[in-house]
Parts: structure tokens; sequence; C-alpha cells
């Protein structure tokens, strides 16, 4: 086959969804194999039980091999949890000949990686935010200028090494080799995001079952990342505890019934649930429920409101926040957003798929495909058809990395 094979596999509290698609040149990504189970052993992003984290990977593996009819052999992995951190760095080269080479750029980027990480974390993405050049701001691509001394501004991305390696060990259980981990928000925000977006200023906010994943882009680069140990799960514990419910009844009311802001739920909605202690089901005012989701969707959008605060970009957002992710699917989760972050608010989905797509037009496929995205986008930088050489091909022609250096991976 001519047109390259590209696997992603997104590893969630609640599922695991591995896809495998074909970079077409007419329709750019047609989805080939589709394997979606439910998720176990994983929580908060972080793998809490090595066997059964394997197994729910390896029947999602297995299920995307037999609707492909391909066998998976590598793939690009998601990665959340609140091990993740991220910190700001500059990177400062004399330049010898006094014209700006690639190999240039990379001595800047890798004295920008010169900084004190802790021997039990390790790098996941080195992502440029811009050059200085002889005192210059504002550089996107300063190759081929002249100047004496070259600055770059990056953000660093750094996860637990042992958190890491036991993901990797679970991928590895069911036969594919981990080609390189994306943090689940940047691969969400290849999807979601417009150009326009990422340059003015946005936020893009994937929560899902066990984590709230945030990114903050300005100019077109990522200017700010953080994973909040908080999601929908929290939500559905909450609703178990406050109605006294088995957590299965608190999600399916969650889903049927749930809605985020409490005053606009009338006071005579009313739904039957099964209750402990309780022999036949009972009524349940809705109001109830929106008052017990509303309080964890609130703290959510607080914390995140003061990350954003934190970082010193609140004011340099005008497109807002784009939501996705399961929970971004709960009613009244969008006012509520808007009204806690202070901003306009919109909730963004997978668009534009071909192929086997029935069951991904949902906003929590936006890491699955983004995924995919961001396997495609190195595949055409390193021209390669194989993902497990992808990362690793050497670049020479400069046009074709100009995507990459947005989002430069190590």
């Amino acid at each position: 086959m001519d047109e390259p094979i590209v696997v992603g596999i997104d590893i969630g509290t609640t599922k695991v969804c591995t896809l495998v698609a074909r970079l077409e040149e007419a329709t750019g990504m047609r989805v080939l194999g589709v394997g979606i189970e439910p998720s176990q052993g994983i929580k908060k992003g972080t793998v809490v039980d090595l066997a059964e984290a394997s197994q729910s990977i390896a029947r999602s593996v297995e299920k995307a091999q037999r609707t492909s009819g391909l066998e998976i052999t590598s793939a690009l992995v998601s990665l959340a949890g609140s091990h993740v951190s991220s910190v700001n760095s500059r990177g400062v080269v004399g330049i010898s000949g006094g014209t700006i080479e690639e190999n240039d750029v990379y001595r800047a980027l890798e004295a920008a990686q010169a900084i004190a990480i802790p021997h039990n974390r390790e790098i996941i993405h080195v992502i440029q935010r811009g050059f200085t050049v002889d005192g210059q701001e504002g550089i996107h691509m300063p190759v081929g200028m002249h100047g004496y001394r070259m600055e770059v501004e990056a953000h660093i991305i750094t996860a637990a090494a042992a958190t890491v390696e036991n993901l990797r060990q679970c991928v590895q259980a069911s036969g594919v080799n981990v080609s390189q981990f994306v943090l689940n928000p940047l691969a969400s925000g290849e999807v979601v995001l417009s150009p326009n977006e990422r340059q003015m200023g946005v936020i893009v906010c994937d929560i899902g079952g066990g984590t709230t994943d945030m990114a903050i882009y300005i100019d077109g680069d990522v200017w700010h990342t953080m994973v909040l140990s908080v999601g929908g799960n929290h939500i559905t514990s909450d609703i178990a505890h406050g109605l006294r419910m088995s957590l299965e009844q608190a999600e399916q009311a969650k889903k049927q019934y749930g809605y985020a802001i409490k005053s606009e739920v009338r006071e005579d909605e009313v739904f039957t649930a099964r209750a402990f202690g309780e022999e036949s089901p009972v009524q349940v005012s809705r109001r109830d429920l929106a008052h017990i989701i509303e309080a964890r969707v609130d703290e959510i959008f607080q914390l995140l409101l003061q990350e954003v605060k934190r970082s010193g970009y609140d004011g340099l957002l005008p497109a807002g926040m784009v939501l996705t992710g399961g929970t971004s699917m709960l009613p009244g989760i969008k006012p509520l957003a808007s009204q806690v972050m202070g901003m306009p608010v919109r909730i963004a989905r997978p668009e534009g798929l071909v192929g086997l797509v029935d069951q991904l037009h949902s906003p929590s496929f936006s890491t699955s495909i983004g995924l995919l995205k961001w396997a495609s986008i190195m595949n055409e930088v390193g021209g390669s058809a194989s993902p497990r050489n992808r990362h690793k091909m050497p670049v020479t022609n400069w046009d074709d990395i100009k995507d990459l250096f947005k989002r430069l991976l190590p």
C-alpha cells in the first residue's frame, strides 16, 4: 500500500480507543479500524492495575486490527494525569558563521532543555514559542537570517518516568511499540482548534472521566499546559453519595437527567431511580441532581480559572475557551463555564471524518482523532510510512518542518 498507515491509542479513565487510519491525498485521512473498550486498571490517567490495564488495551488493539484487517506494530499513545507538569525555559547560542542554520536552531532547543529535571521525570514535549535574534523578538523562522546571538523560548512538558514506563509496559504487552507519547490537550487541540483561535489566544479544555486537561495557545503556539485530576467520574461519584445510589445508577442519571445549572431546572421535575435501602424505585428531584452536578462543575472551572490567572495569560485569550471531551456533552455546562471563566465558550467535536466514523462524531473522541492528526504531521515530516521510525527520521528540508517546530517533539 502506497499510502502510509497511522495508529493512535487513547488510554483514558473510562475507555481505551484504538484507531487505525490511512493517509490519503484526496480525503486527508480515512479511518480503517476502530477498537473501543471500557477502561480498567486506569485511574486519573495513571495505571493502578497493570494486568487489567494491559487486557483493556489488548482488547481494544485486537478490535482495531480485526476491523481494519491490518496488524498494529506501533502507535502514538495519549498521556494525561496530575503527574504531568510544564516549565518555560530559554536557550541561547552564538552564531559562528553570521547566518543562522538549522543546526543552530537544534542547538538552541537543546540548550533550552538543559534545565534541572529530577531523575524521576522525563521530557515528553519541547515546544518552541519564538526566537530572538540579536535582541529582535517575535521571530518564528530564524533560518537564513543574519545574526550573532540567537535565543529560543521553549515550553517543556515533563511527566513522572515511572508512570510513563508503566503505561508503555501495558501497551507493549499487547505487542505494540509506543512511537511517541502525546499530551491529551495537545492531541485534542489538533482537531478542535481553528488556526485563527490559535493565533488570537485560546484555551483548549478536554474534560474526560478522570482528568481535566488544559492547554493555552497564543500566537499559534502552546504557551501553557496543565492536567487536573478531576473529571466526569467525580461528578458521578458525587451523585452516588448525595442521592445514595450505585455508581452505575448515578452515571445513568447524570446522562439522562443531568443539568449543570440548578436554577434552570423546574422544581416539579422528578425521575425514578433505585436508591440503597429501598425495595422499589423512588422519585428523585431533578433539581437536587442539578444542585450536586453544578457544585462539582463549578469547582472544576474555578480550578481552571485559578491556573489561567497563575499562568499570567488571562488577559491574552480573546478567543475564549474550547471545551471537548466526554463531560463537555453535559447539558448546561457551556453557559456555566462561560459564567465562571468570564470568556466566550464553545463545545467542539471532531469534524470532516471519513471512513468507519459512525461512533467518532463526539467530543469524547477528540483526543483519539487528534493522535491520528499528530501522526500524520510526523509522517509528512519524516517521509516514512513506518510509524515506528517516524520520530527518529532525520529532517533535511526546512520547508517540511515549519509545522513540526510548532509541535516539536524530543
